[in-house]
């Protein structure tokens, strides 16, 4: 009998490697072939592989630059460009190589200018993208900009575009972005997963069928002694496996375990409210108004920049244009009834912070220079507001760990910034650096 299954072990061991050697082949055939190694892009060595493929774009690659750029895209782009994808705006893959820098700077800084001016490639970028404004940032330096644009060179490693039939790789809005060595070493990696599972299911099926024929085989013999017909012929218990301690326990605890990760995200989500959509009593919508008819946000919010909190506008705002316009609306109507009453429309506050929390909301917006987007989201395209952000402690932090300060022309910071360059080279001053994350900053 011990022979028997000695044979069977090979035999099941010889069926395995007959299964999984083909898939071992062709992973070893396309490593001689292209020179590399699993989940390395071709012609590329791995160390040269870890390096993102446009890190000597846009800034000169400077390590320096591109983490300063990664901030700035975060608060200033984020909200409605990725680099390899399409959100609100289109892709920014390949920026650098359609536009000069000379070409980008104005038009990040004053968009509007750069098609009101008649460049071809603006007009066609603003018609392609459903003639969606993009806001101006006059605020970010050429430096920043620069900075900005050697980051988005610097992640276009990611997913490369593909070729189109002229031969050229197309972007926002021109055509899609085809995976490129990166996206397809990560598909052969999923495909030798599968591969894998596939062969461990086959496996298990083979020694289940094995085991019946061998039980088959046995049964038939008549030289087994007494407990070799024992084996063969016991049964698997499961009430045992049921009264089973060492079972139940391992059952209760991951059962408490579960109950346990619920209560304490139940209990992490209590006063987060991110989405958080109220009905107003006007339907009134940011589309039209900052999207559509670009109203800037501080003709209504007129204390965004100047006080602790941006105010709700008053009617006599509203009336300010529909006095002229749309003055049969049902909803224009409504701010008629409240002026006549001589009481304020009712809105409901969308963002809310705690008591026990303090924030200015003109320290990040004139002295900062963050944009409504950062934090609001894409407001210019939403109908009713939602929170969009977490505007959770963490959410906070984060922001002020990544966001560089702006010292230029504030001669307060020339020192400290001196001090922080010289132990921190390659990191940006950011509001963290100037103690942006002390408690006494925000709980005092």
């Amino acid at each position: 009998m011990n022979s028997f299954l000695s044979r069977t072990s090979s035999w099941v061991l010889a069926l395995f490697l007959a299964v999984a050697a083909p898939a071992f082949a062709q992973d070893a055939a396309t490593v001689s072939k292209n020179g590399v190694t699993p989940g390395t892009a071709a012609g590329a060595t791995p160390a040269a592989a870890a390096a993102p493929a446009g890190a000597q774009g846009a800034g000169g690659g400077d390590a320096a630059a591109i983490a300063a750029g990664d901030a700035l895209f975060k608060n200033n782009c984020a909200q409605c460009h990725a680099v390899n994808d399409k959100v609100v705006g289109p892709a920014l893959a390949g920026i650098t190589k359609r536009r000069s820098i000379s070409w980008l700077i104005p038009w990040v800084k004053n968009s509007s200018k750069v098609i009101a001016s008649g460049d071809e490639y603006a007009v066609k970028l603003f018609n392609d993208n459903g003639k969606q404004q993009m806001p101006a940032f006059p605020q970010l330096s050429d430096k920043e900009i620069t900075s900005i644009m050697a980051w988005v060179t610097s992640q276009e490693g990611g997913a490369k575009a593909g070729p189109t039939n002229d031969g050229a790789a197309k972007v926002d809005g021109e055509s899609g972005t085809a995976a490129g060595g990166a996206a397809a070493a990560g598909g052969y990696t999923d495909i030798l997963l599968i591969v894998l599972v596939v062969v461990l299911i086959v496996l298990v099926v083979t020694l289940a069928i094995i085991a019946n024929l061998m039980k088959d085989v046995l049964q038939g013999r008549k030289d087994l002694d007494g407990r070799d017909v024992e084996l063969l012929e016991q049964r698997f218990d499961w009430t045992k496996l049921y009264r089973s301690t060492a079972l139940r326990g391992i059952v209760g605890t991951v059962f408490a375990l579960v109950l346990l990760y619920e209560g304490v995200q139940s209990v992490m989500a209590v006063g987060l409210t991110q989405g958080y959509q109220p009905t107003q009593p006007i339907a009134f919508s940011h589309k039209i108004h900052a999207g559509e008819n670009q109203i800037n946000c501080a003709y209504c919010h007129t204390s965004v920049y100047k006080a602790k909190s941006a105010n709700i506008p008053s009617a006599n705002i509203c009336m300010n244009c529909h006095s002229q316009i749309k003055t049969e609306s049902p909803e224009i109507k409504k701010i008629y009834r409240a002026i006549e009453r001589k009481q304020p429309i009712q809105w409901v506050r969308v963002h809310n912070l705690p008591d026990l929390a303090y924030f200015n909301h003109s320290q990040h917006t004139q002295v900062g220079g963050i944009q409504c987007q950062t934090c609001h989201g894409p407001i210019q395209n939403m109908e009713v507001v939602y929170q969009y952000s977490a505007l959770t402690m963490g959410w906070c932090i984060n922001c002020h760990r990544e966001t560089p300060l702006n010292t230029k022309g504030n001669a307060y910071y020339d020192n400290l910034v001196k001090l922080h360059d010289k132990s921190n080279n390659a990191v940006p001053f950011t509001v963290s650096s100037n103690g942006g994350t002390e408690c006494s900053k925000c709980h005092y």
